[in-house]
């Protein structure tokens, strides 16, 4: 009888760390196989994309981070496992918090949000998780990748910090106050992932929901590069190949290019009077 090999490598949830994402780094250099997870209930100096920080009370979000050695995914599509973990998250957290489809949109490349239609004012963008991927050796024998993730859940607006309050959200706030169990959050996102994961193996990548989810479809965005310059365009969707994000060609706006996360800093909608 062909018994099959659990998911994950392993599981190991810490009270404090540094950055869940550093844990996983060890793990994979000391060799340890594919999938490993490490869950924190506090991290005392997350990371996010472009040196930003990453900070929640202990207690108040779900911090994970996962370890993958994709030998068997070409290294150009290594951005594909950070878009199945939020495309999973996305999924879990959804019927966790009782919110309806699409709630949830991926703000590019990673980061989940939620959108709030406020009367009177513009659409106002939450962030909800940030997703951070960082990898080590693409292209060689020893490939690997570490995914961290880090979702707001039970943390009530009135605890957010001044500085962020406007921008960001939570799955309690989302929900309208209902409680969120991290433990089923992230049983439920355990159990998205190990497909979305088997697929990848297998070749196949779920663009269209990638696609889908994206908030950006169709609409105007301004694109910060780290130097400070920016500029706004019309989003057009991504590229299931590069990951990147297609926007409309300011001299040709029949045609498309292509823009890779590497040169945004920072990517905010714009509106239409701009």
């Amino acid at each position: 009888m062909l018994i099959e090999a659990p998911f994950l490598s392993r599981q190991e949830r810490f009270r404090s760390v540094v950055s869940t994402n550093d844990i996983v780094r060890g793990w994979l250099a000391d060799g340890l196989p594919e999938v490993c997870l490490a869950l924190a209930d506090e991290q005392t100096a997350g990371r996010g994309r472009g040196g930003r920080t990453w900070h929640a009370p202990a207690g108040r979000a779900l911090l994970l981070s996962l370890g993958f050695r994709p030998t068997w995914l070409a290294a150009h599509h290594a951005w594909r496992l950070a878009a199945i973990v939020s495309l999973a998250m996305a999924d879990a957290a959804e019927e966790v918090a009782g919110l309806r489809d699409r709630t949830i949109r991926l703000k590019w490349p990673n980061d989940l949000v939620v959108e709030e239609l406020v009367p009177a004012t513009e659409p106002v963008v939450r962030k909800l998780a940030g997703v951070l991927g960082e990898t080590e050796g693409l292209g060689t024998h020893d490939p690997r990748v570490v995914v961290g993730i880090g979702v707001n859940a039970d943390w009530p607006a009135d605890e957010f910090p001044p500085e962020l309050a406007t921008a960001m959200t939570s799955l309690g706030e989302a929900s309208g106050g209902r409680p969120v169990d991290r433990a089923l959050l992230l049983d439920a996102f355990l159990a998205r992932l190990e497909p979305r994961c088997l697929a990848l193996r297998d070749g196949r990548f779920d663009s269209a929901d990638w696609l889908d989810r994206q908030l950006t479809n169709r609409r105007l965005v301004r694109l910060v590069r780290s130097d400070g310059a920016d500029e706004v365009v019309r989003a057009v969707g991504v590229d299931p190949d590069s990951g990147g994000l297609l926007v409309e060609d300011a001299v040709a706006p029949t045609a498309e290019r292509l823009v890779l996360s590497g040169e945004i800093h920072h990517l905010r909608l714009a509106t239409e009077a701009v």
